[in-house]
């Protein structure tokens, strides 16, 4: 049964619920960012106390030591920042001339071609005659009875020390504040670490503890370690722009790198913000553009070595969130929360999305925000063959056989893909267009991945022909004794070197033959395909020595006692040959095996079981 939509029914209840859980987090701000600060910076700080604890030292002291260190460290690099961004802005008004010449050479080179633009306009657009607005001999400009206005300067008043501090305070207790109620968050929740699990258990109920386990495992383990590795990775960056920076000559190199390694947690933004920081600096230091570019260069480089090959190693193989992702969060969390929302926006999508893999509630978010989506390759070549995406079916097919088997790729994704249309095709959902979609994308794709002739095919052909309306099974058999021959290939052939696959005259039976046989030809095995109802479809009870093993399509429980007549007529007529039928994918529309096996040599289960059986000791194809 297809699995029901992860979206539940919308109704005037979940949009009130939705609507009220916004104002919870708009509103609500100013307790749920404090809240949502320590939880996630116990994530951070989770694996340095596990690395405590493995000393020897208790949960307490591990707790205390490294909330101790990571304090440390904080305002050891707020005072740094403090005491560098004194000294930038200091030193600002040297750097004054050399800014306002490169504002002018980059305003000159942006206006000059709307300047030139405008002037040929003008020289156009001629004045028309006694229009001129000149003033004439003698008279004033302005007009008369006009008097020239006067220059009024404001000068805003001058504060006194106390007012300059006490704005300074004012400004600064707000940040100041609620680090520090999330610091005392932060050694509360770290500290009762094993209490708020069992309450979450307990919340929860006994039925799911398993299901509440797994889901705290995964945040706990997986989030947290992905949060310390970003944090490493970005102040390993930010040390090595800081080093380069100064090796460059550039003052104050050690601000700049610890605002690189800060941005980064900033999605996209931050990078991109931090290089833009750094080359106008180096634009302002330097006469010319030389260093400016040199250093953005060197950012811009590192960047892309860090996010496209050092992270994905160190990450696994990425943040769990897919791009559009990151950035519809950084929007949502940043309208929501302002700058703390826009810096802590990937941890808690990525919470959710965690959240969302065991909450049935949350579903949603998972599938809308992770990287992967939730669908298999068979779903979505089921989804492409209904598109009629014929090219991308056929180009993820070559890559896909570079690496394993045609048998493979049937069992694995093609049959399995087809078959989550069964019950879609049997109701009539499928409208007719998507049928020929079906259709005509198998055709393409057998021609394109298995040549008939066994040649590699240089083109594929779109050409329908009456029976391709009708069953997609006959058609490819068809297109194969057009090339092959009527006997699809030579008569000429030694004893029991043919591999015969028969079945009901059937779409499905015809069509599971011609993939099989295809399936068999890869790997050049003499493999025929034959409809059993046909009266001339073989060659005759003479030639029944050529046929080494039959293989039958499995039955359905409708078509159970045809096929079995079919059998016990194919045991008589080819008594030397191996019966084998190979049941895929079982499902309730199966014929009873027990029975099947009676009528059998063997049951298997897959292509790539028959191709095995088969590939072995079987001679070319003729």
């Amino acid at each position: 049964m297809p699995k029901p939509s992860a979206f539940p029914q919308v109704t005037s209840g979940s949009v009130v619920t939705a609507t009220c859980i916004l104002a919870l987090l708009y509103f609500g701000r100013g307790v749920l960012e404090p809240l949502a600060l320590a939880l996630i910076l116990s994530l951070v700080i989770a694996p340095l106390i596990r690395i405590i604890g493995r000393t020897g030292l208790g949960r307490l002291p591990s707790t205390f030591i490294a909330v101790l260190l990571s304090g440390v460290g904080v305002v050891g690099i707020c005072f740094m920042l403090a005491f560098q961004l004194v000294a930038v802005t200091g030193e600002l008004p040297q750097y004054r001339a050399a800014i306002q010449t490169k504002l002018k050479s980059v305003r000159e080179l942006t206006e000059r071609p709307f300047a030139r633009i405008e002037a040929e306009l003008r020289a156009v657009a001629l004045p028309r005659p006694g229009s001129s607005t000149l003033p004439r001999r003698g008279e004033s400009p302005l007009g008369a009875g006009q008097t020239k206005p006067l220059a009024v300067e404001i000068h805003a008043p001058q504060m006194s020390t106390t007012e300059t501090l006490t704005r300074l305070v004012s400004s600064a207790s707000g940040p100041v504040g609620e680090a520090g109620l999330a610091l005392v968050l932060l050694v509360f929740v770290l500290l009762e670490h094993e209490s708020l699990r069992d309450r979450i258990v307990r919340l929860t109920g006994q039925g799911e503890v398993g299901r509440t386990m797994k889901a705290l495992g995964d945040a706990t383990e997986g989030v947290s370690r992905f949060f310390f590795s970003q944090f490493i990775v970005n102040v390993l960056f930010g040390s090595v722009v800081g080093i380069a920076l100064w090796a460059a000559g550039v003052p104050h190199a050690a601000l700049f790198g610890t605002l690189s390694g800060l941005m980064r947690f900033v999605p996209y933004l931050g990078a991109l913000v931090a290089g833009m920081a750094i080359a106008i600096f180096a634009a302002a230091i330097d006469p010319g553009w030389t260093l400016a570019i040199a250093c953005l260069a060197m950012y811009t480089t590192l960047e892309l070595v860090v996010a496209n090959v050092v992270e994905p190693k160190v990450y696994g193989h990425s943040s769990g969130l897919s791009p559009l992702a990151v950035m519809v969060s950084a929007l949502f969390w940043g309208s929501m929360w302002g700058p703390v929302g826009l810096l802590l926006s990937t941890p808690l999508t990525l919470c959710l999305v965690v959240a969302g893999r065991h909450v049935r509630a949350l579903e949603a978010i998972n599938i809308l925000f992770s990287d992967t989506p939730s669908v298999d390759e068979a779903q979505r070549f089921y989804h492409r063959i209904l598109s009629g995406e014929a090219d991308a079916i056929i180009r993820d097919a070559q890559t896909y056989l570079r690496k394993f088997s045609f048998a493979r790729y049937c069992d694995q994704i093609l049959l399995p893909g087809l078959a989550l249309g069964g019950e879609e095709y049997a109701t009539g959902r499928i409208e007719k267009a998507q049928e020929d979609n079906v259709r005509t994308t198998i055709v393409a794709l057998a021609e394109a991945l298995v040549p008939v002739s066994g040649r590699p095919a240089k083109g594929r052909s779109r050409g329908r022909v009456s029976l391709l309306d009708a069953n997609v099974g006959a058609h490819l058999r068809q297109m194969r004794q057009m090339h092959l021959g009527r006997w699809q290939g030579s008569l000429d052939v030694p004893a029991r070197s043919i591999v015969l696959c028969a079945g009901l005259p059937s779409e499905r039976d015809d069509l599971l033959n011609e993939l099989f046989v295809l399936a068999l030809r890869e790997v050049e095995v003499d493999a025929r395909s034959v409809g059993v109802s046909a009266a001339d479809d073989g060659p005759g009870p003479d030639r029944g020595d050529l046929v080494s093993t039959v293989f039958l399509a499995y039955p359905l429980k409708e078509t159970l006692e045809r096929w079995l007549v079919i059998a016990r007529d194919l045991r008589a007529g080819l008594p030397e040959a191996v019966l084998v039928t190979i049941r895929l994918s079982p499902d309730s529309r199966d014929a009873d095996q027990s029975v099947v096996e009676q009528s059998v040599d063997m049951v298997l289960r897959t292509f790539e079981e028959g191709v095995a059986l088969m590939s072995a000791d079987s001679p070319a194809p003729a």
